[in-house]
Formats: structure tokens, sequence, C-alpha cells
């Protein structure tokens, strides 16, 4: 790999992200930018192009906080630092921050047995510290543990760093122009999160052939001679660099008359975000807009520009929804005209012709829908032809809360919100010998193991206890962990009848959200017809799942034991990727098997074999009507799972069930 970077002026297109950077490289302030988007959209390349064009700054020599020598941080660990302590001149550093990082890493960590065992408060800085006055740079931030992100953006907000361990406490100051990237498949950050963002931008792959040539070409042209390509570059990329320094000194006389910041609150009420944080956000990003283009006074256009930037993931949508503004409404707040009015009605080509000419199209079209309604309100069968095998999609019913269904025992999984684990953060359960150097130490503990051999030790009264290696323990904190949420969904025939599959698809999509909300992995496994589909791998982008359950179709007959063997299949290849994220399937079905030589044997000889792996399972018994076969249940014993009705799964038919019970085996079959 060159050590010479691609010139930020080279990159093809991008011009929201571009501007987004620039604008936070003016005014960091704003609170940095996520970059949402496809893979190979050259993100990473801006990113860490953006560095070399941020002013050089003056650090006090030997400070390894990157203390400004004119106004040296008071509370600076390696500080204070004199007046007329020597400084150096460096460029601004790009730090980034690896998906896998932990929180020791991250904010620095003290150590714990030197501070013990000699008296020492050695601290070692993390990442924050590294980063301050620079770049912080998270690609896959989707990926990071939510604490880790919490930490992060904690830091970002407040331009400081606290580490606290044991009642040793440290301070420094982190200021950073903080740039994450994600790719939207590989699964969403939380809304709390996205808002801690100062701007986003979703960036795309260009579809003109012509573009896309020219961006092969100068890479090509890269790696062949990466010191030429940068020479030919160097000119624009200096113009960018005098520029941004010539914004930052114009940014503090910029003024934002009233007419403007009216415009702004009455834009993000339009748009009923949360708090005023956004508000705050739009505006700093419109003076920073009038900054870089060399004004003093904040126009109407900065503040429509700041909005597309600041407010498309701030906005109130459902979780599935992609972030975005509606131009309409955003034109309307902002007191703008309609660019495209409606042409008068009537005439030629008026809104009455169109109406009129389009009568009877529409008229009939309702009539059919009203027929088709009215024939599944009776529980009528499609009519026979030569597509009554397979049924068309079927529109999911209304998501409700769902109950929380969990994986028993402890896992020691990725951070999540489902089940029990051993986590790194969390309320503290017991102390226990450390295996590797103590980070976490539990000061009760410790103390309890050395406090035998105090007397032996030779300890004079009076005097200091004696610690030694062996006396150490570390604490062991147990929190939450999120799994990989297995859907296994019966779309034959017999789930499609009396438009059941309406209410099933409503009832996974509700278990999708609430994954969505624990921060789990899932996967889509069907079954219909003569086999089992792998609809969706896991993954942690819960609205693909959700966007796949949609067009689902149904039709034809119960393979249920294909659908059990393909989830098996599923589960033991992703055991191998991930060995420690624990499993939970969910089997969404009648119980029905119509398919093989021998269905029902073949489905039971199945069920036991997931049982055998001892996986975690639900299975949600989709079976209506008067008359009830309970094969579900049975499923549910093979299987070793817990049987559920549809009806049991929200949050609240859990709650009136528990005030109902009377029988104890009752209550046994509840929990």
């Amino acid at each position: 790999m060159s050590a010479v970077g691609y010139p930020f002026s080279a990159i093809v297109g991008l011009a929201d992200l571009r501007l987004a950077l620039l604008l936070n490289a003016v005014s960091p302030a704003i609170g940095g930018v996520l970059v949402r988007g496809e893979k190979g959209t050259a993100k990473s390349t801006m990113v860490r192009a953006l560095a070399a064009l941020l002013p050089e700054v003056d650090v006090v020599a030997g400070c390894r906080f990157a203390c400004d020598p004119a106004q040296p941080d008071p509370a600076c660990p390696d500080g204070p630092h004199e007046a007329s302590a020597p400084y150096e001149t460096r460029r601004a550093r790009l730090v980034e921050l690896p998906v896998g990082a932990t929180e020791d890493r991250l904010v620095g960590s003290l150590d714990l047995e030197r501070a013990l065992t000699e008296g020492v408060k050695a601290y070692e800085p993390g990442l924050l510290a590294a980063a301050h006055r620079g770049v912080l740079y998270v690609d896959e931030v989707n990926l990071l543990h939510d604490h880790l992100v919490d930490l992060l953006l904690d830091a970002a907000a407040m331009g400081t760093c606290h580490v606290e361990r044991e009642g040793v406490s440290v301070r420094h100051a982190a200021r950073f122009l903080l740039v994450g990237t994600m790719n939207p498949e590989e699964g969403e950050l939380r809304p709390q999160l996205l808002d801690r963002f100062g701007l986003t931008v979703e960036v795309r792959a260009s579809r003109d052939p012509g573009e896309r040539a020219e961006v092969v070409r100068r890479r090509l042209a890269y790696e062949a001679d990466p010191a030429g390509f940068a020479a030919r570059w160097r000119e624009a990329d200096e113009e960018l660099a005098r520029r941004i320094a010539d914004a930052r000194a114009l940014l503090p006389r910029v003024e934002l008359p009233d007419t403007e910041l009216e415009r702004i609150a009455r834009v993000c009420a339009a748009f009923e975000v949360d708090g005023l944080r956004a508000d705050l956000v739009t505006a700093r990003a419109a003076i920073a807009l009038a900054a870089w283009h060399g004004r003093d006074r904040v126009t109407a256009d900065d503040v429509r520009q700041a909005a597309l930037l600041a407010l498309p993931h701030r906005r109130r949508r459902n979780p599935f929804d992609a972030p975005g503004l509606d131009p309409e409404t955003l034109d309307e707040a902002l007191g703008e005209p309609d660019p495209d009015p409606e042409p008068p009605a009537g005439g030629p080509g008026g809104q009455d012709g169109d109406r009129a000419e389009g009568s009877a199209d529409h008229s009939a079209d309702h009539s059919v829908e009203q027929g088709a309604d009215h024939g599944a309100e009776q529980g009528a069968e499609p009519p026979p032809g030569p597509g009554a095998a397979e049924q068309a999609p079927v529109k999911p019913g209304e998501p409700f809360r769902a109950r929380l269904l969990s994986v028993p025992g402890v896992g020691s999984g990725r951070a999540g919100r489902r089940s029990r684990a051993e986590t790194s953060y969390g309320r503290t359960v017991r102390a226990r010998r450390p295996v590797q150097p103590v980070t976490r130490l539990h000061l009760t503990g410790t103390l309890r193991a050395a406090a035998p051999h105090q007397v032996a030790r030779g300890r004079a009264p009076g005097g200091g206890l004696v610690l030694r290696r062996e006396d150490l323990r570390e604490a062991v904190r147990e929190g939450r962990e999120g799994n990989l949420v297995l859907f296994v969904v019966d779309a034959s025939g017999s789930m499609g009848a009396r438009q059941r599959m309406r209410a099933v698809k409503g009832a996974v999509l509700s278990l999708l959200l609430d994954a969505y909300q624990r921060r789990d992995k899932v996967g889509l496994v069907t079954f219909r017809g003569s086999g089992a589909e792998i609809v969706l791998q896991p993954t942690s982008s819960v609205d693909v799942a959700a966007a796949r359950l949609e067009t689902l179709p149904t039709g034809g007959r119960t393979p249920l034991a294909a659908g059990l063997l393909t989830a098996h299949k599923v589960l033991y290849h992703e055991h191998l990727r991930d060995p420690r994220r624990r499993p939970l399937l969910v089997v969404v079905t009648d119980g029905r098997a119509t398919h093989g030589p021998d269905p029902v044997g073949e489905a039971r000889r199945a069920a036991r074999l997931l049982a055998a792996r001892r996986v975690a399972g639900v299975v949600v018994d989709c079976e209506t009507g008067p008359v009830r076969l309970g094969l579900a249940q049975r499923l549910a014993a093979d299987l070793g799972a817990l049987a559920l009705r549809l009806d049991e799964l929200a949050a609240d038919a859990l709650a009136g069930l528990v005030r109902g019970i009377k029988d104890p085996r009752d209550s046994r079959r509840a929990a």
C-alpha cells in the first residue's frame, strides 16, 4: 500500500458527501458526518483524503493529548504545561477506530496492577486522545458495539473524555471531526445514535457510463503512479485547504438573521423531529455554508441545503422506512412556491378531463377489489386456473409490541438487548481469578482474597494492605446479548386460507421489529410446495428481511421436514462463522405436514435433530377455528421448544394471560 493518499479533488461525483465533509472541516461543532451507502462507492477513500486538507495544528511538544500551546488544557494528564513550553507543528491526525475495538482501546486504560501494587496512577491514552484536534474515522459504525458508540458520541458532543476506574478518575480534551460510514444492508443504527451524528449523506455509485469510466481511469492511474497522480491534483487540493482555512476565519463573523432562524425552526417542526438538536445542527450547518461560500450572512438557500443534510435521519419515521425528506413538505415549510403547479381544472388536459377519462377504469378496478375482499371474507378458495397453486403475496397486518422471547442460560455473544450474557459492561455479579491482565478490578473480591494472608506476609499494625498479584480478582459483569433469530415460516396453501397469512406476516413483522430494537441478526427460511428456500441468509439488516417478508408468496403443500432441515443447515453454518452468537429458532406454522412419503415422521425426525443440538426455539401455532388438531403443539414438544398461539405473541396479551392463570399447570405452560 502506497504512503501517498488519494487526492480529495480527484474523487469523481459524491457532491453531497464532499459538501458535508467540507462543512464539518469548517465547523467541527456541527457534529460529524454519517455516510450511508452501498459497498464500493469510495466512502472510505474520500474520508481519508479529507485529513490532508485540514489546517496544520500546533501541539505542545511531548504531550500525548495534543494540547494547544496557546490554550493548553489545565486538566491535561500530561500537564500542567508552562506558557513557554516548546511546541511543534504537524498535520491533523486521521485516527481509525476498528470495529473490534474494546472500551479500553477507545477511551484509554489504567494499569490497575501497578496502581494497587506500586501505588502508581499509570494511564495509557486511547484513540479518543489520539484523535484530539483531528479526524476520528469509524468504518462500519453500525457494526460497532452500542456502548462504544455511546461513549464515542458522548465524547464528540462534550469535547472531553472521562475515564473512571475503581475510584481513579482521568479527564482529557477530545475534540475531533467524527466521520462514520456504513452499509445499510448490514444493519441500521438505532435512531438515538443516528440523531447524534450532525449530518448524514446517502451515497450510491453513478449509473452514468461516462462517469463510471472516469472513476476507473483515475483509480488505475493512481495505482500505476501514486506520487505522480497526487502531484497532478496537488494544486486543487491546496486550493481547497486554503478555502477551508479562510472559511474557518470567517465563521465567527457570519450572521444568522432571525428570519432564517425562524425558517429553520419551521422546517424542523414540519418534520416532527424530537428535541432541539436538529435545529442547532441545521443552524450551524447553514452558518458554515455561508462561510464556505465567503458570505457573512445566512440565506434561505443555505437553510435549504443544511436541512437536506441535517434532517433526513432525524425525521419521525417507522423503523423499516429509509431516511429521507419529502420535497413538498420541505418546500412548504421553507415557504417556497411549488415549482410544478397543477394545471387548471377543466379544459383540455385539465384535471377534470383526466378524471373523467379514467373514471371507468377506476370503477372497474374498485369493483374487482371489492369482489376479492368479499371472497376473502367468506373464506372462498381462489378459482381454479394456472395461478391457483401459488397465491399473490399478502400484505402484512399491523405490527404490535411483541413479548420478549429469549435464549435460556447465560451467553457471551455480541452486546444486544435480548438474552442474558457476560459482557464488558452491565451489573457486576461476581468475582473470579483473571485469565488475562486485569482491566475490570473487583475491589471487594481482591481484598477478600488478600485478607487471610496479611499476618503471614508480615503486615505491621496500622500499616497498609499487602497485596500480591495472585490476590487480584476481576469483576464478571452481566448484561444482554443479541442473538441470531431464525424465522422458519410456513407459506403453504393451508396458511394462505381465510387470509390467515396476513395475520401471520403481521406477527413476523412484529418479531422483526423487536429483533431490530434488540440488535439481533435475523434470517428467514420459508417452505411450501415441494421444498424450502433460504429467503434471507443471517444478516443484521432487519429491514431487508421485512421487505422479503412482504413479497412472500403462498400456496402448495406443506414440506415441514424440508423447512426444519434447511433451518438446521443454516444454523450449522452460522455457528461455524460465529460460535458465540446463540440462535433462537422461531417456527411459524399450523403444524401440518403434507409433502413426502412419510410427511409426519420426517418432520418429527427433523425436529428431534434440532433438539439434539439444543437449539432454543419457539413454535408459533397459527391454527385457527373451533376445531384444532394441536399439531404445532406436538412439533414444539419434539423440538423442546415453547409453544405460543398467534394471539399470545403480543406483550399485552402476555400480561392478560398471566393475570388469568389459576391452574399451576397453566402457570408452567405460560412460563
